[in-house]
């Protein structure tokens, strides 16, 4: 069992006897004095992929569901799946765009530190690391005499990913970005 309070993104709990994943997670904190913190949480069913919003006090408790978590590495991809290879016992198993369209756009070939999340012996999603380094593909040309703490401009990034990077960037230069918000973090 685990508390409400306790829940993070990723983190998988059974809902109506269903693995679900929490996905996004809203801490309130009401003014008024008795009234306890809420916490809003969007869950992905992990079987039929269907989003589910659910409010907790934070003592309440779910049941942890039975996870497995593998290393994994990705083989190849195109415009619609992406195969890895579990490092373990070196199966290999394929995704959709469908399945992983919240990771689609930082997964490329050669990407270290995935993990496979498994239930029931079947791949429910992907855990990705906290921070990946892309290139720039395309953005505006610098502006000269921009500093690093100045405005902002959008850059496409190798998979795709638009993200606002300082404008004294410039293309081909590899930059850090947070993958649980897609926010540009530093240059690399």
């Amino acid at each position: 069992m685990i508390k409400a309070s306790d829940l993070k993104k990723m983190s998988v709990v059974k809902i109506d006897g269903e693995p679900h994943i929490a996905e996004n997670i809203v801490v309130q904190k009401p003014a008024a004095r008795g009234t306890g913190t809420l916490y809003k949480i969007r869950f992905r069913n992990a079987v039929t992929k269907r989003k589910v919003d659910q409010v907790f006090r934070g003592d309440d408790v779910l049941p942890e569901a039975d996870l497995e978590r593998h290393p994994v590495q990705i083989l190849f991809g195109d415009a619609e799946s992406f195969t890895f290879m579990d490092l373990g016992d070196y199966s290999q198993f394929a995704l959709t765009k469908e399945e992983i369209e919240d990771e689609w756009l930082y997964l490329f070939e050669g990407l270290e530190g995935v993990l496979a999340l498994m239930s029931d012996g079947k791949v429910i999603g992907l855990d990705l690391p906290l921070h990946i380094s892309m290139a720039i593909v395309e953005t505006m040309p610098s502006v000269k005499g921009g500093s690093v703490t100045a405005r902002t401009k959008p850059a496409t990034l190798a998979t795709g990913l638009v993200v606002q990077v300082p404008e004294y960037m410039s293309n081909g230069e590899v930059i850090r970005v947070d993958t649980r918000t897609g926010d540009f973090i530093s240059k690399a």
